[in-house]
């Protein structure tokens, strides 16, 4: 590893993401590659993987976040009220996802339509 031109370079590792299209059905593979300065006792291949896919998480989230509900376009922005905003569209987010929902926009446009299913939510109930 010390010819590598990252100094405390320790591991490389080339993970492999494949990724489907659900409308054609096409896969494609994405092949990256990281470095680490962890030891290979400290970090296991598991761990690697971990390290590698969480952030992807998070930004997925965003995403959902801003695509959905516009989030990046907000007007608030002064004290408490974008923390909150936000917490109130995560809330929103899990919600949907933990009954189910695999498109966050369709599960919002179907409670929308009926004053009584959000409140219906098992993950509304579960947390009340």
């Amino acid at each position: 590893m010390n010819s590598l031109l990252f100094p405390g370079a320790r591991q490389a590792v080339q993970p492999k993401r494949r990724r489907t299209d659900r409308k054609t059905g096409k896969t494609t593979l994405k092949i990256v590659y990281a470095v680490t300065s962890l030891t290979s006792g400290l970090a296991t291949p598991t761990k690697l993987t971990r390290l590698v896919r969480d952030p992807w998480q998070i930004e997925a989230l965003h995403h959902v976040r801003d695509t959905t509900f516009g989030d990046d376009a907000s007007q608030s922005r002064t004290g408490n009220a974008p923390r909150a905003m936000a917490a109130w569209r995560n809330l929103a987010i899990g919600a949907l996802q933990l009954n189910g929902a695999r498109n966050i926009a369709a599960g919002l446009r179907r409670n929308a339509r009926d004053a009584t299913r959000p409140g219906t939510l098992k993950a509304m109930t579960r947390q009340l």
